[in-house]
């Protein structure tokens, strides 16, 4: 397998389909981060996300009776947008299972893209639960399934994204960093930064809750995870692919994981200082900037920032994950004190002046006198949790910290 090779011919196919997106410098993060920090802008591809090169790439390398008996695709939602695009831009009929839980705003853009070409199938709660669905039903009708990053004609069309930047950026680059989901754009990525540009630190980025690039390679074999946090839901699935995982192995220098948190208080960020409206999974290469910070200075670094296709009523649970990372929401199961005025003390004598209260509920809604009540407070400094920790047990609030006790704090939240 030619691999280089393949990407070369990708990227003829591509120019006429794909927007070469821009790689620009960006002046708040190379100021904050002390290098010269590249944004490449696969956000603002034609479907808001790289995935419509790997996925042109590989429907257009059909031949016509496969074309002609429609295609199967899985996809947390980015890789469905591609398939979508490329339906209603050939004429063919494709069959698009996605799971359950992913974003509305991604299920209308699929329909939007694909224009009546498409049929959606809502399976499983993961992109490997609608994956087996969606292998299944290819096998039952005989489709050709397009593989949404373990397949060599995808790895090729998201590979193109690095002949772009080794064009775009003039010096040498010192570090790329880049997303990994199922593996598709590192595979490809990596492949042509090896051969063009050797000396670049190559740095795979995946979500912590769903680390399955880096349990791979530590554990030297493609095992799978058994659960994943679903929230980086671009690029969160059990096991990557066999070939990019092969790959990944050979080309990548590491792979590190970032906090979902952390990945909430980046595109809140960008969003606030850059007005870039990104998905958790753009925000990933980014978000690991600054565990980074110390090797980073004076280097040249590209980030590529791979989708934009965020819900806006995700919103909140963005908002709650940041404040939860960084140390500002904090949620309290309180017994108060049998006694007049105890929830006055409980303002003016635990809470500080800058401490507000944004949630209050009676744990028990018929018997408020005796039961506890599930309290949460924003702080505007994460250092005063210790003073209302002391504040509560020095005026004998009986009280449990819920941010400490997951499943408590899921079954009374959540």
């Amino acid at each position: 397998m030619d691999l280089v090779n393949q990407i070369d011919k990708a990227y003829e196919t591509l120019q006429s389909v794909v927007t070469e997106t821009p790689c620009s410098w960006n002046m708040n993060l190379s100021e904050q981060i002390g290098a010269t920090i590249f944004l490449k802008r696969e956000d603002l591809q034609v479907v808001r996300s790289y995935k419509i090169r790997g996925a042109y790439n590989k429907i257009l390398s059909l031949n016509e009776t496969q074309k002609s008996q429609g295609i199967v695709c899985a996809s947390a939602g980015n890789h469905a947008q591609g398939v979508a695009f490329s339906c209603n831009l050939l004429n063919i009929h494709g069959t698009i299972f996605m799971p359950t839980t992913t974003p509305k705003q991604k299920i209308k853009q699929v329909e939007l893209f694909g224009k009546g070409n498409v049929t959606i199938v809502l399976a499983g709660d993961t992109f490997d639960d609608a994956y087996k669905e969606a292998i299944v039903f290819c096998e039952k009708n005989n489709n050709v399934f397009v593989h949404p990053f373990d397949d060599v004609k995808v790895i090729a069309g998201q590979g193109t994204i690095g002949l772009e930047l080794l064009k775009q950026v003039k010096d040498p680059i010192d570090y790329l960093l880049l997303p990994i989901g199922g593996g598709g754009l590192a595979a490809g990525v990596s492949t042509v930064f090896k051969h063009l540009s050797p000396n670049t630190k190559i740095i795979g980025v995946e979500p912590a809750g769903a680390a399955s690039m880096k349990t791979a390679i530590e554990a030297g074999e493609n095992i799978g995870l058994l659960e994943i946090d679903k929230f980086v839901d671009g690029a969160a699935v059990k096991r990557v692919g066999d070939l990019n995982f092969q790959l990944c192995r050979d080309r990548l220098d590491r792979v590190i994981t970032v906090d979902e948190g952390k990945v909430c208080s980046t595109i809140l960020k960008l969003y606030n200082e850059e007005a870039m409206v990104v998905e958790p999974a753009g925000a990933l290469s980014i978000a690991a900037l600054d565990q980074l910070k110390e090797e980073l200075q004076g280097k040249t670094v590209v980030c590529i920032v791979s989708g934009s296709n965020n819900d806006i009523t995700r919103t909140e649970e963005i908002k709650e994950r940041s404040l939860f990372y960084e140390g500002l929401k904090h949620y309290f199961l309180i017994q108060f004190p049998q006694r007049p005025g105890a929830l006055k003390d409980f303002v003016s004598k635990v809470l500080g002046p800058t401490d507000d209260i944004t949630f209050f509920q009676f744990s028990k809604k018929n018997n408020r006198e005796s039961g506890p009540a599930v309290v949460g407070l924003e702080l505007k400094n994460k250092t005063d949790l210790d003073a209302i920790m002391q504040n509560l047990e020095r005026l004998q609030f009986h009280f449990e910290y819920l941010n400490q006790n997951p499943s408590l704090f899921t079954q009374l939240i959540g």
